[in-house]
């Protein structure tokens, strides 16, 4: 059997144009025989830590690359149609200076060239080319369109630059996918190589899986471009031949020029990107200059923090508590985290911002309640340090801080500020193709009657994480019409097949990551709106070792301040908080159901079970919302009732 790669692949990260789902590309690379497998996806590098994550479980080399667009001039040149009329060019990484050129070059198209596309030029992609390998792409890249224009010169004139630039690392990209231009390409391709003594490749420009998923995939391009199939201006691709084809499929097209399918082998083995996870990058503190350590620093403040919290002399428990804390801190190298978060509530609250006192399993740390990272007693309620951060389960300690709705970006700010807004960045989200929204989709798409596609989305239950599959098991109504109703079940069928697809990308609420050097250095950046967030998700990011922060806005916290001044400005009073928790006029309003807007308390079971148990103290409440609250398998605790 002949040996072949796959070096242009779209993965459902080239978002409603791609079809294959990242965890199928490497399970099927491996059913055909082959060892490696590349990832392109249009101008992003969304999928590639979770390809290369599939890959490794299966085996399958990972290639990293994008199938970048390169503008027609400058890529800060954005003046009508001229500039629309980018091209494209295929960019893999040989090793990790590769990968950090690629992830720079992904994100200048986002950051600077975006343009309609996210586009690069020749100025940045001669500048950041080491480690790189060029393919000269599609039917849309720019020698490929110079032949199509019978422009042979300029065709070679762009060749030419490329294998100035490249080396040995440029390639002339030869593709079997039945489109009858080419044909005519391949032709002039392999004559240019010849002349020019630049190596050919061939690759099979991959949207789907296999040739029986061309028509889910054309399915796909409507739902993108807002189109129905029975259009006859819709986007289509004329050729059901770009699926992952079998090496044998790839040689026989190719048999009179063997060379293009052996420098597939050579393409992969010259491309090596590893990624290490498990370990932390943090940013750098910078602690007054008497310090000789962060860990003298962090020492010093705790010191203070545990007088100002118990006293000038505080119990041997307390202070052992600290001690233990500090040494797991120190041991886990967990230092300059915990200054980093202190650093910016610190300021949020010498400014007059509101901050929550801690949620989670941070409040089980004494150092952070000293250092008024949260304001909640760990030794008086009991909680456990461990919960946050324990030698024997290595992960990343993670704050979830609140602060007032209306000023958090001014933390933000300040943090941008602080350690460079080049080192600050907000996190990627996906929206997908939930079970209810693609069977509308697909039905608009197939022109099935809105009334009957909008009856049968509303068949699917209101669970979450339902699929189509599961309510086929909870609606014999649903089940039925599909096994009896051959348009529902073709309905259906290529909803499945589309299903939880990512269909647009958005920015996380609330994540925030930090980084030690600029953010393009470890991901590729995104742009919405004027927002840069990186191009991986917030777990992602964790695995990859960087610093994800949660500065979620909160309104509650807002309503509070405001009431506050309210007060203030009304009766010319300051409003004075119970440090102890024991104000029984609180506490009737729990006992008479007066809790509306008041999170975990405010739904009409648990208003009555809170009506019935009559709390007076801060530990019913704590008690009762634990009882009541969801069981993992989303049903409510009774207990209470026994």
């Amino acid at each position: 059997m002949p040996e072949f790669v796959h070096l242009h692949v779209h993965s459902e990260f080239s978002l409603l144009d791609g079809a294959n789902r990242i965890k199928d590309l490497p399970v099927r690379a491996k059913e055909l025989g082959m060892k490696a497998m590349a990832i392109t996806d249009h101008g992003v590098m969304y999928g590639v830590i979770d390809f290369y994550k599939a890959c490794k479980n299966e085996g399958i080399k990972p290639i990293i690359g994008c199938e970048v667009y390169v503008a027609p001039r400058s890529r800060l040149d954005k003046e009508g149609a001229e500039d629309k009329e980018y091209s494209h060019l295929i960019l893999l990484a040989k090793n990790n200076q590769g990968y950090k050129n690629l992830s720079k070059l992904v994100s200048i198209g986002f950051v600077e060239g975006y343009y309609y596309k996210p586009r690069i030029d020749l100025e940045v992609l001669e500048k950041y080319h080491e480690g790189l390998i060029a393919l000269s792409a599609c039917l849309a890249g720019s020698v490929n369109k110079a032949i199509l224009e019978g422009n042979m010169e300029k065709a070679e004139d762009i060749a030419k630059w490329f294998k100035g630039v490249f080396k040995d690392d440029y390639y002339l990209e030869l593709q079997n996918n039945g489109i009858r231009e080419q044909a005519l390409v391949n032709q002039k391709l392999i004559e240019i190589g010849r002349k020019l003594d630049i190596p050919l490749v061939a690759t099979n420009d991959a949207h789907y899986l296999k040739k029986s998923d061309a028509y889910n995939h054309e399915v796909l391009l409507c739902i993108q471009t807002g189109k129905r199939m029975s259009d006859t201006d819709r986007m289509r691709f004329e050729t059901d031949e770009l699926y992952i084809k079998s090496p044998e499929e790839m040689a026989d097209y190719f048999s009179n020029i063997p060379e293009v399918i052996e420098n597939t082998v050579k393409i992969a083995d010259k491309c090596n990107v590893d990624f290490e996870f498990g370990h932390t990058i943090l940013p750098n503190y910078d602690v007054p200059k008497e310090y000789k350590t962060h860990n003298e620093y962090l020492r010093k403040l705790c010191t203070y923090g545990i007088k100002n919290r118990y006293g000038e002399n505080p119990s041997k428990e307390i202070l052992d508590r600290m001690e233990y804390e500090i040494s797991v801190i120190e041991k886990m190298g967990y230092v300059d985290y915990f200054l980093i978060v202190w650093d910016f509530i610190h300021f949020a609250k010498s400014k007059g911002i509101p901050v929550g006192p801690g949620r989670g399993s941070g409040a089980g740390s004494i150092v952070a309640y000293a250092i008024e990272i949260t304001d909640i007693d760990p030794i008086k309620y009991n909680l456990l340090f461990e919960r946050f951060l324990n030698p024997e389960r290595i992960s990343m300690p993670d704050f979830d801080v609140d602060f007032c709705y209306e000023r958090r970006q001014e933390v933000i700010d300040y943090v941008s500020n602080k350690y460079g807004h080049d080192h600050v960045s907000q996190i990627i989200t996906f929206g997908t193709m939930a079970a209810k929204m693609v069977i509308r989709d697909v039905g608009r798409v197939l022109d099935y009657p809105y009334q009957d596609t909008d009856r049968l989305a509303k068949m699917i239950p209101n669970e979450p994480h339902i699929t189509i599959s599961k309510a086929m098991t909870l609606n014999r109504e649903l089940k039925e019409l599909y096994e009896t109703d051959e348009v529902i079940r073709n309905i259906l069928n290529i909803s499945m097949a589309l299903e939880g697809m990512p269909r647009q990308a958005s920015t996380h609420a609330c994540g925030i990551v930090i980084t030690k050097e600029p953010v393009d250095t470890y991901v590729p950046l995104y742009v919405r709106d004027g927002n840069i967030s990186t191009q991986y998700i917030m777990t992602t990011l964790e695995e990859l070792g960087l610093l994800k922060m949660d500065f979620l806005g909160l309104r509650t916290l807002t309503v509070i301040s405001d009431a506050i001044n309210l007060v203030k400005e009304s009766t010319g009073k300051d409003v004075v908080f119970d440090s102890q928790m024991n104000d029984p006029k609180v506490y009737k309003l729990w006992a008479e159901g007066k809790t509306m807007g008041i999170f975990q308390f405010e739904s009409a079971g648990m208003t009555k079970f809170m009506k019935e148990l009559k709390p007076d103290c801060l530990e019913d409440l704590i008690a009762g919302v634990s009882l009541y609250r969801p069981r993992p398998n989303g049903s409510n605790s009774k207990i209470y009732t026994k």
